[in-house]
């Protein structure tokens, strides 16, 4: 058991190093981004198809090309725009053909089966000069990724293990990125520009998307904190990692990727202490603090470094120093415009896609609202409401009869929050949700016969 835990926190040790190199190397010849994508399919392709899907490997690639997404699109330049979501669909749909998908799935499959209306539709509104295609699929490519993550893991069997090493291969691709935004961004003081959010601290990337994945990896490296504790090595290194994406994060000044992971955080402690013993309590009340003190040193620093700009931005204030009126930054009209489309027109919608074209018709503003609850309601109409309904209650309806996924909160609150601030852009809400819907269990139980996927 001695030896087994030494080669876990080795393999884990030396993967943390790999991706800090990775992250270097990044930043000193930036087409190693396509390079760095390619590696990456063809090294899970080949870890999948050589053991058969036998411990849901397909899991574990769609984990990380999950968490590499941004830093994929950051330093690629041949790569499409979608291939993160696509290539977290493709590993999902092999691993549904060798490993198959239980009943219990359909309410998944109605939902897939309710996001066609609105495509339909949409080829007959979209503006004749809009590319229909393009505008489709990259305002349903986060939605499709969802169903297929979920009909993959509904009730989907794993041990604490393999979740673990789940969580080992999102948050890895983030450890690249941070490394990689260390070495990149300029002198703070040089690019300060106020209170909003700032894509020069964010590697010249969109600080939404990349303040949202570097709290997806705080959320993963936390976990490991407590669950990987008992080396102190491990645990100081781990401190030390979540200490450095943290201070990233916040540097980004978006504040919607670092308050979801400080949420999610909070969720996962509170089921975690739940089901451990008393004297595990004690000890993990100790961690508790050491955390809670360094979280409070990476703000006092990151103060500092931004000349108070930060304490600002999180008090809703301008750089004056005056309180801004709107804390949600606009989004607020722009939801309650999608709202009023969906009163408008409350059984189809007005297709995907239509959105920003109609916001400009109707009140001559070019701008998305990043909210997709307010999106598949206006898109979609009453199929999107019942899409909506599917995706809240079968979760929480799931969690009544299986409440050994201690994860399971932090992860729906995952999808439920970033949802609401970035949309589904990108990858990692949709993934985080599917895995709300895992199974787990103990190492011998993990054998599991499922329907196949007909070729």
């Amino acid at each position: 058991m001695r030896k087994r835990l030494i080669k876990y926190n080795n393999l884990y040790i030396r993967l943390l190093l790999l991706h800090v190199c990775i992250g270097l190397g990044l930043y000193l010849f930036r087409p190693l981004g396509t390079i760095y994508f390619l590696v990456s399919v063809v090294y899970f392709l080949y870890f999948i198809l050589k053991n058969g899907n036998d411990h849901n490997q397909t899991l574990i690639a769609a984990a990380y090309m999950t968490g590499g997404e941004v830093i994929f699109r950051m330093t690629s330049t041949v790569i499409p725009w979608e291939t993160g979501k696509y290539s977290v669909i493709c590993f999902l749909l092999i691993g549904l053909f060798l490993s198959g998908t239980t009943r219990k799935s359909a309410p998944y499959w109605l939902y897939l089966i309710l996001l066609l209306p609105g495509v339909i539709y949409a080829a007959t509104t979209l503006d004749l000069g809009t590319n229909v295609r393009k505008a489709i699929i990259f305002n349903l490519s986060g939605p499709v990724c969802l169903g297929i993550a979920a009909l993959y893991c509904y009730d989907r069997r794993i041990t604490k293990l393999q979740l673990q090493y789940v969580l080992w291969a999102i948050a890895m691709p983030v450890v690249a990125m941070g490394s990689y935004l260390y070495f990149y961004t300029p002198n703070t003081q040089d690019v300060l520009n106020g209170t909003s959010s700032n894509f020069a601290l964010s590697g010249g990337f969109g600080p939404n998307q990349v303040a949202t994945i570097l709290g997806l990896g705080m959320f993963a490296v936390f976990v490991q904190v407590f669950v990987n504790a008992k080396n102190k090595w491990v645990f100081g290194i781990n401190l030390f990692v979540l200490m450095l994406l943290t201070y990233r994060a916040i540097l980004t000044f978006s504040r919607g990727g670092v308050l979801t992971a400080l949420i999610v955080c909070v969720a996962f402690l509170f089921s975690y202490f739940q089901g451990i013993s008393k004297p595990r309590k004690s000890t993990i009340m100790g961690y508790i603090t050491m955390v809670t003190g360094a979280i409070l040193l990476v703000w006092f620093v990151t103060s500092v470094r931004t000349m108070g700009l930060i304490d600002l931005r999180y008090a809703n204030k301008d750089a004056a120093g005056r309180i801004k009126e709107n804390i949600s930054t606009g989004r607020s009209e722009l939801i309650s415009s999608e709202l009023s489309f969906f009163k408008e027109n409350p059984i189809m919608g007005i297709g995907v896609g239509k959105t920003r074209e109609y916001r400009e018709d109707v009140y001559g503003i070019l701008a998305a609202s990043h909210n997709e609850l307010s999106r598949l309601l206006s898109e979609h109409g009453i199929f999107g409401f019942a899409a909506l309904l599917l995706l809240i209650f079968v979760p929480l309806a799931y969690r009544l009869t299986n409440r050994k996924n201690y994860l399971f909160y932090s992860f729906f609150g995952f999808w439920f929050l970033t949802i609401n601030h970035s949309s589904m852009r990108i990858a990692a809400p949709a993934f985080l949700y599917a895995l709300a819907l895992i199974n787990i269990v103990h190492e011998k139980k993990v054998t599991l016969h499922r329907e196949q996927i007909s070729s």
